[in-house]
């Protein structure tokens, strides 16, 4: 496979030189974090006059490295590698193999020719530890698997083809690496189980593994649509299952929002402009891997568009709510849905997902909480169809998904 070379993230480790600060690399497992340390970022560093005396590179993974799991042994080796007064690159690959690993970062930082750089799987190293362990002294850069673009870049095909193995099998970067669709099944599902669900039972002791595997089932069942715990507890109660409780839910749910395998996404009321607290929407941070989970059966494509664009724009760096619009007609109260508000500084986007708008009743549909909204942001519908970019009537943008997600300037178009 060929190196993909994943500039936004190199581009925010660089932005983030000598700052002061631990720079923390964090995401699900194997999604690329190690890769961006070493070779990317080291490539960088030496493309840029920095020699190889100055980068300090340590793999806890390694067996040959094992004595530096000790945190003595591993502050002592750092310090040893100091040659002179000018900057020194710390690169820490696997740092929460090492005990007590937050005061051995902490000490780094009393060094001002140090320039630190750790990953950590999220058996562990979780972005709730970095904010207990680090209180502002850490840097959080969160790596995802490899978006749409990246994924096209690498593979070999067109892009039509590239979407229907993405939308399937998702973006982890090994996927590339398997030629058969049984390969391709097979790693994901040993992935899912072997790694992540392991991760999980195993950092928060879980003895009823089988609510877990329940739970996960249910909230990859039901990516794109509401739920939340009291409705999966619920589903428990009507199966004859009584030995659980709601907190263990609710419990359970935040374990796999810590493993950063699903990610929570609130609804916001768009003109009572308040959040509502349930129910909300779940989305896997790789749509394979939910795939996966449910052996490839449920394949709803505009759920699962819905839940690639989501990470797409997490991705972009947009903070997503689910909106809402009530619409009142006489006494009669209605709410409508709309997929995504996007929120970036000062900018905002309403976007709708729609698998195409092929009838114009489909298409008032797919426009009918748009334009209730009543401010002057963009509003945009993604559709499957690969179409020229057009807008209606009433403004609202109409492009799609390939245009979308291969142009990183797509919102502004």
């Amino acid at each position: 496979m060929d190196i993909i070379q994943r500039n936004d993230y190199l581009d925010k480790l660089v932005m983030r030189k000598e700052n002061g600060l631990i720079k923390i690399l964090t995401g699900i497992r194997r999604c690329g974090k190690s890769f961006m340390l070493d070779p990317i970022f080291k490539n960088h560093l030496l493309e840029n006059g920095v020699t190889g005396d100055h980068i300090i590179k340590i793999d806890l993974d390694d067996i040959e490295n094992s004595k530096y799991l000790n945190p003595e042994e591993l502050n002592l080796f750092v310090k040893s590698q100091i040659k002179d007064e000018k900057m020194h690159y710390v690169l820490i690959d696997e740092i929460q193999k090492v005990n007590n690993f937050e005061a051995v970062l902490n000490g780094f930082l009393h060094k001002r020719n140090l320039d630190v750089y750790v990953t950590g799987s999220n058996s562990k190293f979780l972005s709730s530890d970095i904010i207990t362990e680090f209180r502002g002294r850490g840097d959080e850069i969160r790596i995802f698997p490899l978006s749409f673009k990246e994924f096209v870049s690498a593979y070999k095909g067109n892009k039509y083809e590239a979407w229907n193995e993405y939308i399937t099998y998702g973006g982890m970067p090994l996927i590339l690496n398997q030629k058969t669709e049984e390969q391709k099944s097979n790693y994901l599902v040993s992935l899912f189980n072997l790694t992540y669900k392991k991760d999980i039972i195993d950092r928060n002791n879980i003895s009823k593994d089988d609510v877990l595997d329940t739970i996960i089932n249910i909230l990859s069942s039901s990516v794109g649509s509401l739920t939340n715990p009291q409705k999966i507890y619920n589903t428990f109660i009507s199966s004859g299952t009584t030995d659980i409780s709601k907190n263990t839910v609710i419990s359970y749910i935040e374990f796999l929002l810590d493993s950063f395998l699903i990610e929570r996404v609130e609804r916001y009321d768009v003109k009572g402009k308040k959040y509502i607290q349930t129910p909300q929407k779940y989305y896997f941070a790789d749509i394979g891997l939910r795939n996966a989970r449910l052996n490839f059966r449920q394949q709803e494509e505009n759920h699962l568009m819905e839940n690639i664009i989501y990470n797409e724009l997490i991705t972009r760096g947009y903070n997503v709510d689910v909106g809402l619009v009530e619409v009142r007609k006489g006494q009669e109260r209605k709410q409508l849905e709309v997929d995504f508000v996007c929120n970036q500084g000062s900018k905002r986007y309403y976007i709708q997902v729609a698998l195409n708008l092929d009838t114009p009743e489909k298409t008032k549909q797919e426009c009918n909480s748009l334009n209730h909204i009543g401010d002057s942001f963009k509003k945009i519908i993604i559709v499957k169809d690969d179409i020229k970019l057009w807008r209606n009537e009433d403004g609202i943008v109409i492009m799609g998904i390939q245009e979308f997600l291969l142009n990183p300037n797509s919102l502004d178009l």
